[in-house]
């Protein structure tokens, strides 16, 4: 909507100020009474499907504009809670149908692949169904959260009643703010018709700015990861042989209570690990692993252990799944 709304302004002939403000003014509002909504549900759908299109502008947008178009304020919200329902719907299909690939598969497109598993995981299973309420605010978390809601068996009306309550604060905070400020919203808009073409490249060279900035993280965080790993054959094989390294589980214990531990692993949160455990001094070798894409938590915690004068310690590669996937036992 907005990029048609800018092509429009720079294929018209300079006006006076006040008329030209006028006129661009009726033609936002003839753009918002024929597209606003469907563009907004469209936006909205993207967004919650995993694209990286963020949504919250294009809602701000609309609700500073709410006076000017012929669409209202339940009208607005009932069209991104409707795309949202049904984004995170097909997420929470997904999730209960294939389980754990599904929330590889989000973090292997993610723009933020070394949290979006772990930290997702310990806000749902700390608090549960009602984290969907805030679910939408947290950067990474929304998408993956109702994929886990799914795999986790949530139950459907109860995943549905929080997730559509978190699906309306988040599209009213943004009407509201968008209400609130209309005035400044109005003005930005002003200044972006009397541009141009210029402004509509600056719309586009902002966004690129962001998704190329989260792009460079993603590979700055990959390269962070690179480090000897041990495969889970080469892991059996030491247990075969009476060689017992100490084995690190960096998952949530909901999960290891789910799935089940490689024999002999100690649970440990790689998120509040400090002091070096006593069993760490009894061995040169240390294995971590975790259930996450390029094995980032078991990784990172790597790191941390190397840094610490620890020169014998490798991540599992391929995690608990690689393990269970060969037919290794596990114990629970």
């Amino acid at each position: 909507m907005q990029t048609a709304f800018l092509s429009l302004l720079a294929s018209h002939p300079p006006e006076p100020l006040a008329a030209a403000t006028k006129t661009r003014m009726q033609q936002l509002v003839a753009l918002l009474e024929q597209y606003g909504l469907t563009f907004v549900f469209l936006h909205v759908l993207a967004e919650q499907a995993g694209f990286p299109l963020p949504a919250y502008p294009t809602l701000i947008v609309a609700g500073a504009l709410i006076a000017h178009a012929n669409y209202g304020v339940s009208g607005l919200l009932l069209a991104a809670v409707a795309a949202s329902l049904i984004a995170d719907l097909a997420w929470y299909f997904a999730g209960a149908r294939l389980g754990r690939p599904v929330l590889r598969t989000l973090c292997r497109i993610s723009l933020s692949p070394d949290s979006c598993v772990r930290q997702t995981e310990s806000i749902y299973f700390r608090w549960g169904p009602p984290s969907l309420l805030v679910a939408k605010f947290i950067p990474g978390f929304a998408a993956v959260a109702t994929a886990l809601a799914g795999s986790v068996r949530t139950r459907l009306w109860v995943f549905l009643l929080f997730d559509g309550v978190g699906a309306l604060l988040w599209a009213g905070v943004a009407v509201g703010l968008g209400v609130a400020f209309q005035n400044a919203v109005n003005d930005v808009i002003e200044v972006l018709e009397q541009l141009g073409k210029w402004g509509l490249l600056a719309v586009v060279a902002a966004f690129a700015l962001i998704v190329a900035l989260k792009w460079w993280q993603r590979q700055r965080f990959y390269r962070q990861l690179r480090m000897a790993r041990i495969s889970v054959a080469e892991l059996r094989n030491l247990l075969d042989l009476g060689e017992l390294p100490v084995i690190l589980d960096v998952r949530s214990p909901l999960l290891q209570e789910q799935n089940g531990r490689i024999p002999g692993a100690i649970s440990i949160n790689a998120q509040t690990f400090g002091e070096t455990p006593p069993e760490l001094a009894a061995s040169g070798e240390v294995i971590v692993y975790c259930a996450c894409p390029n094995e980032a938590s078991a990784a990172l915690l790597a790191k941390r252990l190397m840094q610490q004068g620890y020169s014998r310690v490798r991540p599992l590669q391929g995690g608990i799944d690689a393990w269970i996937a060969a037919g290794y036992s596990v114990e629970h």
